[in-house]
């Protein structure tokens, strides 16, 4: 039995920063992080092992330079029982189709899973895509917006999935893929020992050779969607404010709307 986490590393966007020639995110200088919404999987993986008596081995992949490693190895600090990266410069450019299908055929080559985790979406791209394109290229059941995992064995899984007005109780068959939300738990931080294993740890490294995959199915050539362009909305200007007691206010408020014929 097998728990595999997919995870992203992304810029830190309280400090990110757009290029207005080429509408692309300047990166130089910016903090990168393990995409928050991944962190609620990486948690819950760990927490599922310790329920079930540690019988599954975790594992931890993500696609991307070089440099995941530091996210990589921020998993197994947490208590992540291996990572994988795939990284080749022919996965440059990838959207999430091209994404999805290159992280499908690593899970392949993993082989006897139970379970792939993930967040919901990732900050920087915000597409919620990524997730269910595996699923389907994987052909597996899936649920998202995972607030609660109520019951697993070897066979089934029962989960809460986060509605606007309250919950779904879904029960799937695994092997299964589902996409969490921060409602399902909170995080650990690594201990010290924790953080001293990971930095020796081996970090398995897989590329478009290794995966046995289509090369007009990755990448650029693989991708039928581009950002086209990318900017900061415009700072908001203008507007009215009103100045008196609540009850003097909520009136010119309102008059103020009718006149203008908002309401």
């Amino acid at each position: 039995m097998k728990i595999i986490v997919l995870i992203k590393q992304v810029p830190d966007t309280t400090n990110v920063s757009i290029n207005p020639d080429t509408n692309t995110l300047m990166r130089e200088g910016v903090e990168s992080i393990i995409n928050p919404f991944d962190m609620y999987a990486i948690e819950e993986a760990l927490r599922l092992k310790e329920r079930l008596n540690g019988e599954p081995e975790t594992v931890v992949l993500s696609m991307g330079p070089p440099q995941v490693e530091t996210a990589l190895r921020e998993a197994l600090s947490m208590g992540i029982d291996k990572a994988v990266l795939l990284t080749d410069r022919k996965f440059a450019g990838s959207d999430t189709l091209a994404t999805s299908y290159t992280l499908a055929a690593a899970i392949k080559k993993l082989d006897d899973y139970s379970l792939v985790l993930c967040g919901k979406q990732a900050i920087d791209g915000d597409t919620a895509q990524v997730g269910p394109g595996v699923a389907t290229w994987l052909d597996l059941p899936i649920a998202t917006y995972i607030r609660k995992i109520e019951e697993i064995d070897k066979e089934k899984i029962l989960v809460e999935r986060l509605m606007d007005m309250g919950y779904d109780r879904i029960s799937l068959k695994l092997p299964a893929l589902l996409t969490v939300v921060k409602e399902l738990n909170e995080p650990r931080l690594p201990s010290l020992r924790g953080k001293l294993k990971a930095k020796k740890a081996e970090i398995i490294n897989w590329g478009f050779e290794d995966l046995g995959i289509e090369e007009d199915m990755i990448g650029l050539d693989g991708s039928p969607t581009y950002v086209v362009k990318i900017f900061s909305p415009p700072p908001k200007q203008g507007g009215e404010k009103f100045h008196g007691n609540p009850e003097d206010s909520a009136k010119k408020i309102f008059e103020y709307l009718t006149s203008t014929k908002i309401i």
